[in-house]
């Protein structure tokens, strides 16, 4: 079972961000905060830090085609942000220390650069007609904020997870 474990966490990742994405906006003082649930994404940025680049590009590239069909219907910005970030996010734990709290932060950093990117495009074609102040406050804060309480719930299940199949899968190669 544990076999797909971290295949199945990732399609239930993916189908919880939108209804995740549903509490946004919120209202507070009469201001609305938009808060985007990037599960995904950490997840797996984990992935490509503790078990598996490659493993973790070909999902990035599925995932994120399946959000390119299914929210944006701008095929290809997805499919090439998401394995990017794990290409990233592998590059630099090679350079610094494997640790939980280091993953954390990355995927957390990591986060915020899909979140600009993704800012940066739309409002290239036109999509977003806000200053960048006004994303910065209104969106990318409120979005690490929530982003940072999934990843500080859930980081250390998810390294467990992929070090437990990591470890299967060496015992597995050694036979």
């Amino acid at each position: 079972m544990i076999r797909y474990l971290v295949i199945i966490i990732s399609v239930l990742l993916f189908y919880m961000e939108p209804i995740f994405g549903l509490f946004s906006p919120i209202e507070l003082n009469g201001d609305f905060y938009v808060l985007v649930p990037r599960f995904l994404i950490m997840y797996l940025i984990f992935i490509a830090i503790y078990y598996d680049r490659k493993r973790a590009m070909l999902y990035g590239l599925i995932f994120g085609l399946l959000y390119d069909v299914f929210f944006i219907d701008i095929i290809g910005l997805y499919s090439f942000i998401f394995p990017l970030m794990c290409l990233v996010a592998s590059f630099i734990v090679k350079f610094i220390h494997n640790h939980l709290l280091v993953a954390t932060i990355l995927s957390l950093l990591l986060v915020a650069v899909v979140e600009i990117l993704l800012f940066l495009f739309y409002t290239f074609i036109g999509i977003k007609t806000m200053t960048f102040a006004d994303f910065f406050h209104y969106n990318l804060i409120p979005t690490m904020i929530a982003n940072s309480v999934f990843i500080l719930m859930f980081g250390w299940a998810f390294k467990y997870i992929l070090l437990n199949r990591f470890n299967q899968k060496a015992l597995l190669l050694q036979k």
